[in-house]
């Protein structure tokens, strides 16, 4: 595996191969003009279109993110719901009791009546993306001020907005991408009414624990089975007794085959952002600052709650989804340190640092400013150091409190 960390914004794909795997960020609606290609040569054997297609059914079509930040794949024409069982932990916790405790002991529907309702969950489904990145920045003129530049392109972003969801009843929002050199439309719809279908014991489910989290391989039967519901038009409704299942455009079918050594891997979803392109005195704060703060103040966090936790089945059952959410930050910190060190990230940015800055000093870059760039980012990098502290300490030790 290369070692420079790329988390996919929408999709990222891995092809496991006996040598190596590629991995990257990008936006389904570009594979046709820049991935598919070479997707193939490593044995994908589909097309671009049968990712994401406008115009017909596609893969695009059975991926929702889950509630705020999840993914979940359809997974029948009745809309059964497939996540991990670390997205759905919050769900099972509120329908637990000490007398019907669903983490501890599982939970499973055995007809659509059991299902069990979640006021406030989502499922988002994405209809379309589209570039907008012309209309956001047409009345950007040189020598804008930032803060000129970001509310000329708020004006036109909310009125692409408007427009996308006018005589309809999708949802819409832009994005930016690229630190605001690109920005990228989304119509989505947003279904209201998701009930849980099933999930193994937390002994199964977070099998491992903090320990095991952000490993690879690792021994968990992460997942979660939810439903979605819709109303008699097959479209999003708060929820009522007299929903249906929703009958969705596409479904995923599944195997029973099993996978081989080999076989192309696709990770389709809403995983995060990218900070590859963080420079180097960044990367060395993150790694030296402001990550082991954050540790430090977490395990003291998790301390304070999992020794309750221990004396209680009603504080276990309480804390279940807020300690689950502290520890995975902690963990995938502490990897991230660990990641960082392994592959000593802070130098290779300095030496690739170093490239650039042959290159800036060449006299028609360096006319341009390019040979200042980094000077600049580090300067202000170093006065940053300050606030990102006091902000780390705000957020985990004053927010963090109850």
């Amino acid at each position: 595996m290369k070692h420079n960390k790329l988390v996919a914004l929408f999709l990222s794909l891995i092809c496991f191969t006996p040598v190596h795997a590629d991995e990257g960020m990008w936006l389904p609606m570009l594979l046709d003009k820049y991935n598919i290609k070479d997707m193939q040569q490593k044995g994908f054997m589909l097309t671009a279109s049968d990712i994401y297609d406008v115009n017909k059914t596609s893969m695009k079509d059975a991926v929702v993110q889950f509630g705020g930040g999840c993914t979940g794949g359809i997974i029948s024409n009745s809309g059964l719901l497939l996540t991990n069982h670390h997205c759905g932990n919050s769900q099972i916790q509120r329908h637990s009791s000490v007398k019907n405790d669903y983490l501890k002991n599982g939970f499973w529907a055995m007809k659509q009546s059991e299902e069990l309702t979640n006021p406030g969950l989502t499922a988002t489904f994405i209809i379309r993306m589209e570039d907008v990145t012309n209309q956001v920045l047409q009345n950007v003129l040189p020598g804008m001020s930032e803060n000129q530049r970001d509310s000329v392109a708020k004006t036109a972003m909310s009125a692409i907005t408007k427009t996308a969801k006018a005589n309809n009843h999708y949802d819409a929002f832009v994005r930016s991408f690229n630190f605001g050199n690109q920005y990228i439309l989304f119509v989505t719809e947003v279904f209201k009414d998701v009930r849980l279908v099933g999930a193994p014991p937390t002994s199964i489910g977070k099998f491992g624990g903090v320990t095991d989290n952000w490993m690879w391989p690792r021994q968990t039967g992460d997942f979660a089975l939810f439903r979605i519901y819709a109303g008699a038009d097959n479209k999003p409704a708060d929820y009522a007794a007299d929903n249906k299942p929703f009958v969705p455009r596409y479904s995923f079918p599944l195997s029973l085959k099993g996978v081989v050594e080999g076989d192309f891997t696709l990770v389709y979803g809403f995983p995060g952002r990218t900070n590859s392109y963080l420079p180097a005195v960044a990367v060395d704060q993150i790694l030296n600052l402001s990550d082991p703060a954050r540790v430090a103040m977490r395990a003291i966090r998790l301390d304070a709650m999992e020794s309750a936790m221990k004396l209680s089945d009603e504080v276990r059952i309480q804390y279940a989804a807020k300690q689950a959410t502290v520890s995975n930050a902690y963990k995938k910190w502490i990897g991230e340190m660990n990641g960082l060190n392994k592959c000593d990230a802070v130098n290779q940015k300095r030496e690739k640092e170093r490239a650039f800055n042959v290159w800036a000093a060449k006299p028609e870059n360096s006319a341009k400013g390019y040979d200042k760039l980094l000077d600049a980012y580090t300067k202000i990098y170093k006065e940053l150091a300050v606030y990102q502290t006091a902000n780390d300490h705000i957020n985990e030790a004053v927010f963090g409190m109850e």
